[in-house]
């Protein structure tokens, strides 16, 4: 009896290889969809961690230490090739933030490998086994280490954001960020799309790393057809190996295209070769050219020198004329011998006629004598603190002789000064027995880049000047802007009104009594700076970093510091009439006593501030975050309290109700707050400290919201 014989219908596959929803979409749109997973991935590992860190730094509950060294390193080097304004110095930012943010710069490093590893091992990562796609070599294997960091580091990234990125760079959409970012994900996007979708072509990515995005559900089904024994798909099988010998498929992807094109390579490899050994040669002969020119300009200084040391010595015999023509030839020499030399005569020499000529020659040499005098400044300064006093007159008169010379070099080389090291020189007034004093006026000249930290500039003239200059690409506020080094100068009582110190570096610095009258400051670093009794009417300070300065007795009339962090300073007794003050950081800061009469302080942050017997007269406080700040003794009448936070807040004799406003005090304009009713209505005093009977009564009638009220 025939058994009889059962086949499976071909149209009815079998559970195990039916194609699910995501796997029926085109191979592209898989592909396209598991890189944008990938992608996000390795994205949310860094920004999650990032915004976490950001939210912990906005805290003003939780202690505050500087950057992690990495961390700032991290910010620079990401920020110089962006055009992004470096943050110079160490900022300080709350303890959790730098864990928080050290794991978002590890974690999508960590992720990343960790793909590349999987795609090298298994030739899919996690996004593209869900969607059904594997990445082979031309032996249908997985890729290995080195083709997968080709295939996704060099062809999918670095070669099509590199594009981007000089198209960017060079054209006028430089330095918008938004732009270049648009146009990275238009370059990758179009370097994985455009050739791959088309048949038989291959993504720049995979033909660098010689490997292929498959169907991986397709090629399971097709391994099991084999093993079965099915006739046809052997035969596809056999068919796809076929024009590649057991050889060639051994090669590297590169190597196998040169003996594809062996004509074209040979003809390569010549010029190449040819190419490189011309530029050896002339590389060669130039180089020897130029030290035997410099040997041979060296040796005639040396000689001229020789000479004109005779001429200046005291027994040569030579006139005062010819001694000066002596001192301004050696100053046209321009080495460095001829320099040490000029700059030990400067402090040797009494003639004042020759003191002038040895001026005027290190004058004609400039900014490379800057050094030499630099030396010699910070002994003289030494030489005169531990002088006897019978000998300080001597001494400072050499002083005064060189500070004099840097300061005419510094005048006449303006705006050539970028990276001029003059940390810990002691240019400020030096005065002994009433000799006469010497004023360093550096004023309406160019000094960005000028390194002046720890210097002593006190009483020193800077009206005009500018401190910060656009860089070589013409823009604000990119990598390349020339900014000062001020950190911890002595600027006590020096004349600033009118300077441009914008992301200068002032951190700890002494400014004391110093007049900053409409001075630019925006964005600059100002943490631990004493700025006590100093004059800062009209100054922009805006987004400035004042972290723990001393601002005691400042008078800061109609300055701008919206969105300053003064977290933690000392503004005791300050003048801030009119003062713009919105959405800063006045964490813990403390104003006892100071005049905030009609400042603009909506959505700032006066969490612990200690404003007890200061006058908030018209100051607008809307939105405000007044969480127990200390508010005894002082005066908020007709101050708008709408939408702010008074939680905590200690009320103790405070003046809440607005009373008739003194003759005397017309000249404070108060802003516009509506109706004398709208000033506290709405705020919540339920958790407010210290309300008396007379404050609840105004409160209540006023529209304010507190248990108490009827």
């Amino acid at each position: 009896m025939a058994t009889p014989i059962v086949r499976r219908n071909d149209s009815q596959p079998s559970n195990s290889n039916a194609p699910t929803k995501t796997n029926s979409l085109p191979l592209v749109t898989r592909r396209l969809a598991a890189w944008t997973a990938e992608i996000t991935l390795v994205a949310a590992s860094g920004l999650i961690p990032f915004g976490l860190g950001a939210y912990a730094n906005s805290r003003s509950d939780l202690n505050r230490v500087p950057l992690n060294p990495i961390l700032v390193v991290t910010e620079r080097a990401i920020a110089q090739p962006l055009a992004l304004p470096v943050s110079y110095g160490i900022p300080n930012v709350a303890w959790p933030t730098n864990y928080l943010w050290m794991l978002a710069l590890i974690a999508p490093v960590t992720l990343s490998w960790w793909q590349l590893y999987l795609l090298a091992k298994t030739g899919s990562t996690l996004p593209k086994r869900w969607f059904g796609v594997r990445v082979v070599n031309d032996q249908g294997k997985a890729p290995g280490l080195g083709a997968a960091i080709a295939r996704e580091g060099v062809g999918r990234l670095s070669v099509p954001v590199s594009i981007a990125y000089i198209l960017w760079r060079y054209s006028f959409a430089f330095p918008n960020l938004g732009l270049f970012t648009f146009l990275a994900v238009l370059m990758v996007l179009g370097e994985s799309v455009a050739l791959s979708s088309r048949q038989g072509r291959r993504a720049l990515h995979d033909w660098l790393a010689g490997t292929e995005a498959i169907d991986a559900k397709g090629q399971n089904r097709r391994s099991a057809l084999v093993k079965t024994g099915e006739p046809e798909a052997q035969a596809a099988s056999e068919n796809s190996l076929a024009p590649m010998s057991a050889t060639d498929t051994k090669l590297p992807t590169l190597w196998r295209r040169m003996r594809q094109n062996s004509n074209l390579a040979l003809f390569a490899v010549t010029l190449a070769s040819m190419s490189a050994v011309l530029a050896a040669l002339i590389g060669t002969q130039v180089y020897i050219q130029k030290q035997q020119t410099q040997r041979e300009t060296s040796q005639i200084n040396s000689q001229k020198f020789l000479e004109l040391v005779k001429q200046l010595s005291p027994n040569s015999g030579t006139s005062l004329e010819e001694r000066q023509s002596a001192v301004l030839a050696m100053g046209g020499l321009n080495d460095i011998q001829s320099m040490q030399f000029l700059a030990d005569l400067l402090v040797n020499e009494t003639n004042p006629v020759l003191l002038d000529s040895i001026q005027q020659a290190l004058t004609t040499v400039g900014i490379p004598a800057i050094p030499e005098l630099k030396n010699k400044n910070q002994f003289l300064a030494n030489e005169l603190q531990s002088a006897a006093p019978q000998e300080r007159e001597s001494w400072q008169k050499r002083l005064q002789l060189n500070q004099q010379t840097i300061n005419k070099i510094l005048n006449v080389y303006s705006g050539k000064i970028n990276g001029l090291d003059l940390t810990r020189t002691t240019l400020s007034q030096t005065s002994t027995n009433g000799s006469p004093l010497f004023n360093l006026v550096l004023e309406k000249i160019d000094l960005s880049g000028l390194k002046l930290k720890a210097a002593d500039l006190n009483q020193a003239s800077f009206k005009g000047s500018r401190f910060r200059s656009m860089g070589e690409d013409g823009r604000w506020d990119t990598f390349d802007d020339a900014i000062a080094d001020l950190t911890q100068v002595q600027m006590k009582q020096a004349n600033l009104t009118d300077a441009n110190l914008s992301r200068v570096l002032l951190t700890g610095s002494d400014l004391s009594r110093a007049t900053l009258n409409r001075a630019n400051l925006e964005s600059a670093r100002l943490i631990g700076a004493n700025l006590s009794s100093a004059q800062l009417v009209g100054a922009d300070l805006r987004n400035a970093v004042l972290e723990n300065a001393s601002l005691t007795g400042a008078d800061l009339g109609d300055a701008k510091l919206n969105e300053a962090n003064l977290y933690a300073a000392r503004l005791g007794r300050v003048i801030a009439i009119g003062t713009q003050l919105s959405f800063a950081n006045l964490t813990k800061t403390d104003w006892q006593g100071a005049d905030l009469s009609g400042a603009y302080l909506d959505r700032a942050n006066l969490s612990n501030a200690n404003l007890r017997a200061s006058r908030l007269t018209g100051a607008v406080l809307r939105s405000a975050q007044l969480e127990n700040a200390d508010l005894r003794n002082a005066d908020l009448s007709f101050a708008d309290l709408r939408g702010a936070n008074v939680a905590g807040a200690d009320f103790k004799d405070t003046i809440i109700a607005p009373s008739k406003q003194d003759p005397a005090d017309q000249f404070v304009e108060t802003p516009d707050t509506g109706t004398v009713s709208a000033v506290v209505k709405g705020v919540d005093f339920s958790q407010a400290k210290n309300l008396d009977a007379k404050q609840l009564a105004y409160i209540c009638t006023q529209g304010g919201i507190h248990p108490r009220c009827p």
